[in-house]
C-alpha cells in the first residue's frame, strides 16, 4: 500500500496511469529526468509521474514538497490554464508548491531550468 504522506491519499486509480506516464516521457520530461535521477541534483530525490491527492505530478521532491511540471503547448489553452490553476492551489493547501516549465524551455535552456528548481530546494 502507498504511503498516504508520500502520496496525499492518492485515487488508487492513478498508479496504474503513473506506471504508464513513466513508460511515455516526452522528449522535454526525459531530457530533465537524466539530470533529476539518482540524486543528480543537489542530492534532493525526485520521483517522475508521481501520484498526489488526483492529480500525476510530472515530477515530486517529497524532501522539499516541490512538484516541477513540465508544460506542452496545450496548457496555453484558456480551459487548460484554469485546470492548472486550480490543481497548483489543491496542490498548495497541502504546502507543496508546484513550479511550471515549458517544454520549449527544458529542450533549450535547461541550465537555466536547474537554476530555478535548485532556487527552491528546501
Amino acid at each position: 500500500m502507498p504511503s498516504d504522506n508520500l502520496h496525499k491519499g492518492a485515487n488508487p486509480k492513478l498508479f496504474h496511469f503513473a506506471k504508464l506516464n513513466r513508460k511515455a516521457l516526452t522528449n522535454a520530461e526525459d531530457i530533465l529526468w537524466q539530470h533529476l535521477r539518482d540524486r543528480r541534483l543537489n542530492g534532493f530525490k525526485f520521483r517522475r509521474q508521481h501520484p498526489i491527492v488526483d492529480f500525476i505530478a510530472d515530477f515530486y521532491c517529497f524532501e522539499s514538497n516541490l512538484v516541477i511540471e513540465i508544460d506542452g503547448g496545450y496548457h496555453n489553452s484558456i480551459e487548460q490554464a484554469q485546470y492548472d490553476s486550480g490543481r497548483t492551489s489543491e496542490l498548495a493547501a497541502l504546502s507543496i508548491k508546484v513550479i511550471r516549465f515549458a517544454n520549449r524551455e527544458v529542450i533549450e535552456n535547461i541550465d537555466f531550468v536547474l537554476r530555478e528548481i535548485k532556487k527552491n530546494l528546501g
